[in-house]
């Protein structure tokens, strides 16, 4: 009897990561929708999201060099967001040649929907993969993360 390959062994990683992305991202969009949240841009989820776990406010540079685009685009999606309710932004009372930016209390509550978006996401997948798959699936992106950070210093 021969053992049939399973689809995923068929596809390359980055098409399977890109569609694991896809799942928390379309779960997400949905659950704030229905939350009346459906005007956050591109890259204003990872930016809500992000946001949300800091303890402090995040320079606007540091927004830059996380989402990976331009400063110009950056600029557009802050402002976008505080346009909408989400983000307000502010000098920087340490450094007065930076501007910061915050969650409003609508960002928080966004924040909140996506968080629960994603821990019913999580617990699916935990329902299909064993939490040491799991475990073993995040050590392995980590690695990934790693060998990125890695090149991008490399690079430098």
């Amino acid at each position: 009897m021969t053992r049939e390959t399973p689809w995923y062994e068929q596809v390359t990683t980055p098409a399977l990561l890109r569609h694991a992305r896809t799942t928390y991202g379309t779960a997400m969009r949905r659950a704030l929708a229905a939350a009346g949240y459906d005007d956050i841009p591109k890259n204003g989820l990872y930016l809500i999201g992000g946001m949300a776990y800091q303890a402090q406010d995040m320079p606007l540079g540091n927004l830059v060099k996380d989402l990976r685009i331009t400063k110009q685009a950056a600029g557009q999606l802050v402002d976008t967001l505080v346009t909408r309710g989400y983000l307000q932004r502010a000098v920087d009372e340490q450094d007065r040649r930076k501007l910061t930016v915050t969650l409003t209390a609508r960002g928080r509550a966004a924040a909140v929907v996506q968080t629960e978006a994603r821990k019913k996401i999580d617990a699916e997948l935990l329902a299909r993969a064993r939490p040491n798959e799991v475990n073993i699936t995040r050590r392995t992106l980590a690695a990934l993360v790693e060998i990125g950070r890695q090149r991008e210093a490399d690079d430098a």
